[in-house]
């Protein structure tokens, strides 16, 4: 059983690759090189960030090794399920403070979250336009991630991204099958308001 079929349409003009890119779990066992890999993360680098501070922090390792290995053990079962099979594994680190301009002492980045996720979008538009796919993980243990990618102190762990070649959702457990297609959005008006917060009843059907 392949993914199922989501109409996806953007509700005002956008370029195609917005819709088309999605967060597959289904990898095959095609390798990726490191220049390749290096090729998404060089987008990533040029993301915005607040004072330029570029929190962001990527380690990245390959299927096979050692230290893709100790990533993947940071998962949460049900995402080592899948992402075992990825080609990479990239922790995303994010350092928690930056020094002003001007001033000599650091101090607290409050949009270091914020700009660590610009990062990860610009990487996740580069793989889809590369032929990759690429899919971003919240469930981890973050003491376990951290200490598995040796993050000193000063930096906060934001998420894992596993990258690799989409392959059907046959390849799947089957438990992961039906959730193996491009999720939904809600409309645009429900996102976006003119003037002032709109206070909305969530809608039903929309999935993470």
């Amino acid at each position: 059983m392949n993914a199922r079929t989501v109409s996806r349409s953007a509700d005002h003009p956008i370029e195609d690759f917005f819709t088309a890119r999605w967060s597959p779990r289904a990898f095959t066992a095609e390798t990726v090189s490191e220049p390749e890999l290096l090729g998404l993360l060089e987008a990533a680098r040029w993301a915005p960030s607040g004072l330029n501070a570029q929190p962001w922090r990527f380690v990245y390792s390959f299927r096979g090794e050692v230290e893709f290995d100790a990533i993947l053990a940071s998962l949460w079962t049900g995402n080592q399920v899948w992402a075992k099979n990825a080609a990479a594994l990239i922790a995303v680190a994010a350092k928690t403070t930056l020094i002003p301009p001007g001033a000599d002492k650091e101090i607290v980045n409050p949009s270091y979250g914020f700009d660590a996720g610009a990062a990860w979008g610009y990487f996740a538009i580069q793989a889809h336009l590369n032929g990759w796919s690429s899919h971003a993980m919240g469930g981890f243990d973050a003491e376990r991630a951290a200490e598995a990618i040796a993050m000193p102190d000063g930096y906060a762990m934001q998420v894992v991204i596993a990258v690799g070649k989409r392959a059907s959702a046959e390849t799947l457990p089957e438990v992961l099958r039906n959730r193996e297609t491009p999720s939904p959005r809600r409309p645009i008006t429900e996102s976006a308001f003119r003037g002032k917060f709109a206070f909305l009843a969530d809608t039903d059907g929309y999935q993470p």
